[in-house]
């Protein structure tokens, strides 16, 4: 063959590719493994893991209502007025910070984890990288478990809002809600139950200790939960529900109209004056006419109270109940009752308050509940009750938790509350 330069060209070209092409193999099958190698890692991850340590840092056995978390938020309060002082705040998440996971490398990440060593929900290093490794993911974690979030380790709509809030804003909450808590602990006896409503958790408390903690459903910011100290006197299975004035007039009259067959679907009943039953029909739903009857659901699975009743002594005609809709509690805002509490695991606070009663134990709850016992039982020993507004407190181990200002208490700068 002639060596011209087309032949030359050619056959270095050939040669180049030659000698090109293992190094791009290579370099291909360096990549695969590198990214085969991350994935494994990630998938090694304990996820469940990281989720458990978080709930058990920041669901310590001290009432929310204690001298303990008033010294502990002192500590708090000095660790926040010292970071306010020098830095005046941290660094508030960017939009590249959304929607961060497991996995995920991007410069937003290292940001984010710089954030929450600052918060300490993630060990001091002096250098971070950019990927949304193990440790990111347990710092999320307890980031959201403080916060009152679901946990799922993702920086989602909820988290991103959280990481949100100036230094300075949680500074104010922390001295707020320390002279709450200073208040409410002077006036505790040594068995109670505690509902913090902008936590939307209900605590049963004896002996200075947490022995049980519910999740509940509270009041919306149109219909709160009152804020007032009582006893809780009484515990009904299975009961009636008889339908408040209020929500016939801004609910059920709705609902009537939107569905004619409401009332049947969900068994509630229409007694007049001499409490002979009506049916629907005999009433004009374009009119408010609904509220001169009483409207009486019957016991049983689509009953509003569900299996269980708590009553105490209150003006305001509200009371602890269980509930059908058992996926309200694993929401971030529990925020949907009109003014009532809703109890996740209610067998277990009824078996503690009955306990003197003699007899009652969870196993005896619950076959009370599903074999459709139908019983009004007043205590032996009635127990108090505080509905709360705490939307920071921190705990023994030095974790601070903040919810949101529900009722906008905080905003306006209220310690004292008239009936508490």
């Amino acid at each position: 063959m002639r060596l011209n330069r087309r032949n030359l060209l050619t056959s270095m070209a050939t040669l180049g590719m030659g000698l090109a092409m293992p190094a791009i193999v290579r370099a291909e099958e360096d990549n695969f493994w590198d990214l085969f190698g991350k994935d494994r890692a990630m998938r090694n991850v304990d996820q469940d893991g990281n989720t458990a340590n978080a709930k058990s840092l920041v669901d310590t056995i001290e009432p929310i209502l204690s001298y303990d978390t008033s010294y502990n938020l002192q500590l708090a309060i000095q660790n926040y007025e010292a970071f306010v002082a020098a830095n005046g705040s941290w660094e508030l998440p960017s939009r590249e910070t959304f929607g961060l996971k497991l996995g995920d490398s991007r410069r937003a990440a290292a940001l984010l984890k710089r954030r929450l060593m600052i918060n300490g929900d993630m060990p001091l290093e002096k250098r971070v990288n950019d990927e949304f490794d193990a440790g990111l993911d347990a710092a999320v974690r307890l980031f959201q478990a403080r916060h009152g979030l679901v946990i799922n380790g993702q920086v989602d709509e909820a988290t991103f809002y959280a990481l949100s809030v100036p230094a300075d804003y949680r500074l104010n909450q922390l001295r707020l809600n320390a002279q709450r808590i200073d208040q409410w602990a002077s006036a505790l006896s040594d068995r109670y139950v505690a509902v913090n409503i902008p936590a939307a958790t209900i605590e049963a408390v004896e002996g200075a200790q947490v022995v049980q903690r519910h999740n509940s459903v509270v009041g919306k910011v149109d219909r709160a939960t009152p804020i007032l100290n009582s006893k809780i006197f009484q515990v009904k299975f299975n009961p009636y529900w008889t339908v408040p004035k209020s929500i016939i007039e801004k609910d059920l009259i709705k609902y009537m109209n939107e569905d004619p067959e409401y009332l049947t679907k969900f068994r509630i009943r229409i007694l007049d004056g001499k409490g002979n039953e009506i049916p629907p029909t005999a009433i004009n739903w374009q009119t408010t006419e609904a509220v001169k009857y009483t409207f009486r659901q019957d016991p049983g699975g689509e009953n509003s109270m569900g299996h269980c009743k708590i009553d105490f002594y209150n003006k305001y005609d509200v009371y602890m109940h269980d509930t059908p809709q058992k996926a309200l509690f694993g929401e971030n805002a529990r925020f949907h009752s009109s003014g009532c509490m809703r109890c996740e695991n209610i067998e277990e606070l009824a078996a503690w308050l009955l306990r003197d009663n003699g007899g009652w134990d969870v196993p005896s709850v619950q076959a009370a509940f599903t074999g459709g016992l139908r019983e009004d039982i007043k205590l032996d020993v009635q127990v108090p009750i505080h509905t709360t507004y705490i939307t920071a407190w921190a705990n023994r181990q030095g974790t601070v938790s903040f919810r949101d200002d529900v009722y906008q208490f905080d905003a306006q700068g209220i310690v004292s509350f008239g009936d508490a």
